[in-house]
C-alpha cells in the first residue's frame, strides 16, 4: 500500500559516464545534472513500483530540481525522497540529494502508475 509520507533513500558511488563531459551536458568532469535527475527518478521508483502489483509499473512524467553544487566523480551520493501525494494514477515525490560533503540538490518528481503491457502497446513497442 502506497502511504503519503512514505520514504526510500538510495547511495551510489558517482561514475565517469555520469560526468557532464560524459552525457555532453558540460565539459567537466563532475556529477552531471542529468545524472542527478536520474538519481531522483531511480530513488522514487524503487521506492513505489516493489508495492505495485503484478503488471504493474511507473513512469516519469515531470520532473523539477535545483542543482546547488558539484560533486567530484567518485564521491558516494544519495536521495532521499518522501511520497508527498497519491492522486488516482499519479504519485508526487519530494526529493533531497546529498553528496559526502553536503547537500547538492532539492525538487519535485511525478511518476504515472502503468499497466506495463498496455503502456508498451500504446507506444508501438
Amino acid at each position: 500500500m502506497l502511504q503519503v509520507g512514505a520514504q526510500h533513500t538510495f547511495e551510489k558511488l558517482t561514475e565517469p559516464k555520469e560526468s557532464a563531459a560524459a552525457v555532453a551536458s558540460g565539459a567537466l568532469n563532475v556529477f552531471s545534472t542529468p545524472s542527478l535527475v536520474a538519481l531522483f527518478e531511480r530513488t522514487a521508483l524503487e521506492a513505489v513500483d516493489p508495492h505495485l502489483p503484478a503488471g504493474q509499473g511507473t513512469v516519469g512524467m515531470e520532473v523539477a530540481v535545483k542543482h546547488l553544487k558539484a560533486t567530484p566523480i567518485g564521491q558516494k551520493v544519495r536521495c532521499t525522497v518522501t511520497l508527498t501525494a497519491v492522486e488516482g494514477r499519479r504519485l508526487r515525490f519530494s526529493g533531497e540529494m546529498w553528496d559526502e560533503q553536503g547537500r547538492i540538490g532539492e525538487g519535485t518528481h511525478t511518476r504515472g502508475v502503468v499497466n506495463q503491457q498496455e503502456f508498451m502497446q500504446r507506444v508501438g513497442a
